[in-house]
Order: C-alpha cells, then sequence, then structure tokens
C-alpha cells in the first residue's frame, strides 16, 4: 500500500498517511504540498498535528553499475521506491575525453629531435604511489545514490 510522507508545520517529519486522507487534507485546506529536489509528493500539515511521533524507518540501496535501486521501508509498509540512473557512462566519456587532450598536450611538449636523453618530458611518479581512492566513474555512481538518501532523509 503507497503512503505520502507528512511534514509538520515546523518542517519536521511526521508519520507517513494513506494518499485519500492527504488529498483529503488538501482539499479541506488543512495541508499543502510539499516541494523536495526528489519530486515525491508529500504534504506539509497547515494546522497543528495531534501527534508527533515517528517511526523507525530503514533505508536499503541496491548499487548497480548503470542503475541503482533505493527503498525506504517502515515495519508495516514500503514507503518510497527509487530507481536512479547512474552517471557511469557519461563520466567515462568525459574522462575518455580528458585523457585524449592531456596526452595529447603532452605530446606537443616534446620535441622529438633532440636524443631522449636531451628531452623536455616529465618523468613517471605514477607508479610509486598507494592507490586509496575510487574511480571517478565508481564515486560518482555512490555520490548520487548518498546525495538521494540525504535529500530524502528530512522526508
Amino acid at each position: 500500500m503507497q503512503r505520502v510522507p507528512v511534514i509538520s508545520p515546523q518542517g519536521l517529519p511526521l508519520m507517513p498517511t494513506l494518499p485519500s486522507r492527504a488529498r483529503r487534507w488538501l482539499r479541506e485546506g488543512k495541508a499543502k504540498i510539499y516541494a523536495n529536489d526528489l519530486n515525491i509528493f508529500a504534504v506539509q500539515l497547515i494546522v497543528q498535528p495531534s501527534g508527533e511521533e515517528t517511526q523507525d524507518l530503514v533505508v536499503g540501496i541496491d548499487p548497480g553499475k548503470y542503475f541503482s535501486g533505493v527503498g525506504v521501508q517502515s515495519s508495516k509498509a514500503t514507503l518510497l521506491k527509487l530507481h536512479l540512473i547512474l552517471p557511469f557512462p557519461n563520466v567515462t566519456k568525459k574522462m575518455t575525453a580528458r585523457r585524449i587532450l592531456r596526452r595529447a598536450r603532452r605530446g606537443r611538449r616534446i620535441n622529438r629531435k633532440l636524443p631522449y636523453d636531451q628531452r623536455c618530458h616529465r618523468a613517471k611518479r605514477f607508479d610509486n604511489r598507494v592507490q586509496k581512492k575510487l574511480p571517478p566513474s565508481i564515486r560518482a555512481n555512490r555520490q548520487l545514490e548518498l546525495r538521494v538518501v540525504k535529500i530524502g532523509v528530512p522526508i
């Protein structure tokens, strides 16, 4: 059963409600539509709520390479299911273009008419470093998932 997130007049999250009740609140002027970056239909109460209790929610992330799933679940119902299209292909294209341009710059800098030991070239430095960072494409995917979760927490 689908649930609608409810926000208090002070901007704090409350217990989710049924869509029919949310529509009734909107019709009677007790609530207004709450705008958010995820385009999730949520209502913000204008009148004071009868209770301020909240429930524990669990966020589940199904990470993937091209698509990811995010789900928010309470003990009674699934509140939110999102399907994310990840930026992996775009990031890899941009990184490839960067690599091509960088190699072209390095090629212009070297004078090949000189003997090898007199050429102006940058010595290799990347082989002797410990790599503890994520590749940019995977990092962009994980940052998008975290950004969606952070935006969804106040709702």
